[in-house]
């Protein structure tokens, strides 16, 4: 079984514009590409979980959404970082789904696809609803970015009900990475 990062798209490895549907508008945010280097050296599937509530809304097609994640792909693959997948969910809040986050859909099905032990992974995200997904799923650690919306969120502790908070992806991968080190010295002790 493998150990994954389960990785917010919007605000977390790329800038978030409201309702992205163009290419073009794809920009990776400072530290990102750093942050997923070292969470792969240390063995971490990468998989990343989107709500794109845009298309079940109607504001854009499901093929400019793929559109959007090939030019991620490309611009991360073109810095040596590669996705081990990619899930999103297309519904609009309201409508009946159980892939939603912060519903554990999209991480309970990427493990069972990738053969990913949760109780081993982290979930890393801007919004409440993310780090929810990622205790619904089971992960270990689950981190809440404070950059973007994530601040607006945090209610002034570095942790409590289930997640860490981190500045941004580096610092998060930093926190989780440290804590990594001292959990696996531990189990040589």
């Amino acid at each position: 079984m493998h150990k994954a990062v389960f990785l917010d798209r919007d605000d977390t490895l790329i800038e978030d514009v409201p309702y992205l549907s163009n290419p073009a508008c794809v920009r990776i945010l400072p530290g990102v590409v750093e942050a997923l280097r070292e969470f792969r050296k240390a063995g971490f599937l990468l998989v990343v979980v989107t709500n794109q509530s845009g298309i079940g809304r109607g504001m854009y097609a499901e093929e400019n959404m793929h559109a959007v994640h090939g030019k991620m792909r490309e611009l991360f693959a073109a810095e040596g970082v590669v996705f081990d997948g990619v899930c999103y969910c297309p519904h609009a809040p309201g409508q009946s789904c159980v892939c939603r986050k912060p519903l554990p859909g999209m991480l309970l099905d990427a493990a069972a696809k990738l053969g990913i032990d949760l109780s081993a992974s982290v979930m890393i995200g801007d919004k409440p609803s993310d780090v929810e997904a990622g205790i619904a799923a089971g992960c270990c650690r689950n981190v809440l970015l404070l950059h973007g919306r994530g601040e607006s969120f945090h209610e002034g502790s570095t942790s409590g009900g289930g997640f860490e908070v981190a500045d941004d992806l580096l610092s998060a991968a930093r926190l989780v990475l440290e804590g990594q080190s001292a959990i696996d010295l531990k189990k040589m002790k």
